[in-house]
């Protein structure tokens, strides 16, 4: 058995043509394309949903500026060197967990930043979207794939103590946001398929546990909220009606930017955070979602060949897991914000206002282009 990090998958995975001028500064073109022009389409809609506030652009368009600073130097490492340092990683990320929950800034009811007064606020449990998937990718890739069952233990404990301290802030979107993260690296190491069907058959029961156990009451209220909107219109159900009305009132071109009423006279709770979207939809209209979805599928499809052309077992894992879990962070907030999944606080990629989650994201688009152009490259002659 090779036990080496290098194990190449075969052979005619190595490309035999020259490495262009971006590729040699470890830069994929495609993806620094649609990010900026996600990140133009972000501002842009960021404006209207956020009042017309300046302050509020120029804090996103910082963090986007930093966010890509960010995604260049991850660019620069090679894949070996970020599974070395992954385990230890993990190990910074727990113990930052540990810290929030201890001694963490608490806001709107939640304990989930660590607040350095006058220097920075930045939540964690972000970081663990990509140090959790990352560690799970480099321990599977030293042994054998499929995993055997006590590497599927281990690995259920590396995802449970990350899992359970950020669902105690609380943060359960972005507990679970994690939590798939990791499955998906499992999943892509070759799971079989009775261990598949022995947890969607467990996952009855631990959903029941924790609806008694585990969940808070505005947790349980957002699940009943989605059964039946209408059931409390002025409470809690008041945010997906209005996304929903303001959804439909864009019809198919939208009223026009600046033009939207229902954020714009306070009526659309959250409008330049998780419900952004349907800020998007009243003023853009049904043309204006589907193209910000058709840049979203372009993105996850470069993302899909990156990751079928990674020639290592741990480019491929955690490649994969990137890429799906960017797939589910915009499958949910659109679901969420229509009404066809209950509210549980997903931002919108790289168009709903927040930092630590931008940062984050394009951190992640760094490793993908890390493990695309650190690939071993074989001039023509």
């Amino acid at each position: 058995m090779n036990r080496g990090f290098d194990r190449a998958l075969s052979d005619g995975d190595v490309l035999r043509r020259r490495a262009s001028f971006l590729q040699r500064i470890h830069i994929d073109g495609w993806l620094l394309f649609l990010l900026l022009i996600l990140a133009a389409v972000g501002l842009f809609v960021l404006y209207s949903a956020g009042g017309r506030d300046q302050g509020l652009l120029i804090k996103q368009a910082s963090s986007f500026g930093v966010g890509l600073l960010v995604m260049v130097v991850v660019a620069q490492l090679e894949p070996r060197f970020m599974a070395s340092w992954s385990a230890l990683m993990y190990l910074i990320g727990v113990a930052l967990l540990v810290v929030v929950d201890v001694m963490g800034h608490n806001a709107m009811g939640a304990t989930r930043w660590i607040n350095i007064p006058g220097v920075i606020r930045f939540q964690p449990a972000e970081l663990m979207k990509v140090f959790v998937p990352m560690t799970l990718a480099w321990y599977l890739a030293r042994h054998n794939l499929p995993p055997s069952f006590k590497h599927i233990l281990i690995s259920c404990v590396l995802i449970a103590v990350p899992f359970v301290l950020i669902a105690r802030q609380p943060d359960l979107g972005t507990a679970l946001l994690v939590l798939v993260s990791a499955v998906f690296v499992l999943f892509l190491a070759g799971l079989r398929w009775r261990w598949i069907f022995s947890a969607v058959a467990a996952a009855v029961p631990i959903a029941a546990w924790m609806w008694m156990f585990v969940m808070h009451q505005y947790q349980k209220q957002r699940v009943l909220t989605f059964l039946n909107p209408e059931s409390d219109p002025l409470g809690s159900g008041w945010n997906i009606i209005q996304s929903k009305a303001a959804i439909g009132s864009g019809g198919v071109y939208g009223k026009g930017w600046l033009h939207g009423t229902q954020s714009h006279l306070d009526f659309l709770p959250e409008s330049h955070t998780d419900f952004i979207i349907a800020v998007l939809g009243e003023e853009f209209g049904l043309v204006g979602i589907c193209l910000l979805l058709l840049v979203y599928l372009l993105l996850i499809a470069r993302a899909l060949v990156i990751t079928l052309q990674a020639q290592t077992v741990f480019g491929k894992l955690l490649a994969g897991s990137i890429t799906l879990t960017f797939f589910i962070y915009v499958f949910v907030n659109v679901g969420m914000v229509s009404g066809l999944l209950p509210v549980v606080g997903v931002p919108l990629p790289f168009i709903s206002y927040g930092g630590t989650s931008l940062v984050t994201l394009l951190s992640g688009f760094g490793i993908l282009m890390a493990i695309h152009t650190h690939r071993k490259w074989i001039a023509q002659s």
